[in-house]
């Protein structure tokens, strides 16, 4: 396992908030920080493989923070940006061999928000090609010898590890949710057109959107309300929870299945009701469609790249471009429209404030390196464009993390934060969640 220890004295190491409180009351540096993560990076490189390239000017960014008089609320924090995402100074490589080596000209724009908010970019992290199937060589940081998942895999592990307290990752189908629940940490998939995805390298225009992951809940939800400029908004006091299985779309781990089974009593110890979600039919077809709106975009997107570099391309690469050649833009057409119509349903099963809960992934990060484990349970959600929240805690019986995703409707991320929260104590405090039967379904 690599892991560092989160509960040390070292200043890089404690939540957010606390470390910009240090920094900003002289107690601390932007710079001893700084160093702090970059040592701690360096330390587990050579095991994680998390990281394409770092910035050599970070010290001097961190020095920058140190001279300013500022109460930004993210002054000094380090940040690591996953490789579709286009970071001043470094090239964007999107996981691939044939892209530009050049270094980009300007920040992306979520680069460029993060920076005014005061953090620092400690560089670019791995991500599969494209971000799609073609796994990188980054290792998972609780069992080095299964997947981090895809395709947020650098910077889900470099979290996961505790080596970063905040990364930014990007999601079209479960490229962020899944290592989030792979690697243990606290992960949020924004409201697709919520924000602006200028300068991030995309695949798919009605699916893309940004992720976000943290050590903790409380971190994800700081930098959430830091990032859109909101205040800490009030949750309803007795939200409602739907409890979704998950199991209409494949099956899972026995170890999920017991997890998912402990969640309504969890909830209820916290005063929350809670409720099943009995939507498998849309919930399908959700999933169907995402694939085509997928398949006929990314083809779109890849054309010329498939066209030009042909074979230097990954065959999971090629292979998608293929089947969205045969997806027809009727096909496209009619199933946004479906979207459509399935989004003002479950508008109306959430009625206003409520939310859902079910399994971020199949079950625990799959044995090898070879593929990056199945993005199906989050299919439905993104082409819905829900905002998600992925709530770690939970571990099975060989440690490692099973992650609880909850989907609700762009403006009410309050609520997700606030029962996200509670699950996470309840979770962190478990003993190890066994299955009701031996043997895993990855």
């Amino acid at each position: 396992m690599i892991e560092r220890d989160l509960a040390g004295s070292a200043g890089w190491h404690r939540p957010i908030p606390d470390q910009v409180a240090a920094i900003n009351s002289g107690a601390d540096t932007a710079v001893r920080l700084t160093r702090g993560v970059r040592g701690d990076i360096d330390a587990a490189e050579s095991m994680l493989s998390a990281w394409v390239e770092l910035n050599p000017r970070v010290i001097d960014e961190a020095r920058s923070q140190d001279h300013q008089v500022t109460d930004a609320p993210l002054r000094g924090i380090s940040l690591a940006v996953k490789d579709l995402i286009d970071v001043a100074g470094l090239p964007t490589r999107a996981g691939s061999s044939v892209t530009e080596q050049a270094p980009a000209t300007r920040d992306a724009a979520c680069v460029a928000r993060f920076r005014d908010l005061g953090a620092v970019v400690q560089g670019k992290t791995v991500t599969t090609e494209f971000g799609y199937f073609s796994p990188g060589p980054t290792r998972n940081p609780k069992a080095p010898d299964r997947t981090p998942g895809g395709s947020s895999s650098g910077s889900a592990a470099a979290v996961g590890a505790g080596t970063i307290a905040v990364a930014l990752g990007t999601q079209t189908a479960g490229s962020l949710t899944r290592p989030a629940s792979f690697c243990g940490t606290a992960g949020m998939v924004l409201a697709q057109g919520t924000v602006s995805l200028d300068g991030v390298c995309g695949l798919s225009e009605s699916l893309d959107s940004l992720g976000v992951l943290t050590r903790t809940i409380a971190d994800l939800e700081y930098v959430f309300n830091a990032f859109t400029g909101r205040s800490a908004e009030s949750a309803p006091i007795t939200p409602k929870v739907l409890v979704w299985s998950g199991s209409e779309l494949d099956s899972l781990d026995p170890a999920m299945v017991a997890l998912l089974d402990a969640v309504p009593g969890i909830l209820a110890d916290r005063g929350i009701s809670s409720a099943g979600l009995h939507w498998d039919q849309d919930i399908r077809a959700l999933a169907d469609d995402h694939r085509t709106v997928m398949a006929h975009e990314a083809a779109e997107t890849l054309r010329d790249v498939v066209a030009e570099h042909g074979e230097r391309l990954s065959p999971p690469l090629r292979e998608l471009v293929l089947e969205g050649s045969e997806v027809s833009a009727g096909d496209r057409a009619a199933a946004l429209e479906r979207r459509d119509q399935r989004r003002a349903h479950f508008e109306a099963l959430l009625a206003g404030e409520a939310v859902v809960v079910g399994p971020a992934a199949l079950g625990p990060a799959p044995a090898g390196l070879s593929a990056t484990g199945s993005p199906v349970l989050s299919r439905p959600w993104q082409l819905l464009g829900a905002p998600v929240v992925v709530v770690p805690g939970a571990e099975d019986v060989d440690g490692l993390p099973l992650g609880l995703q909850l989907i609700g409707q762009p403006g009410c991320e309050s609520t997700l934060f606030a029962v996200a929260k509670k699950l996470e104590s309840t979770l962190r405090a478990m003993p190890p969640v066994k299955g009701p039967v031996v043997g895993r379904v990855n």
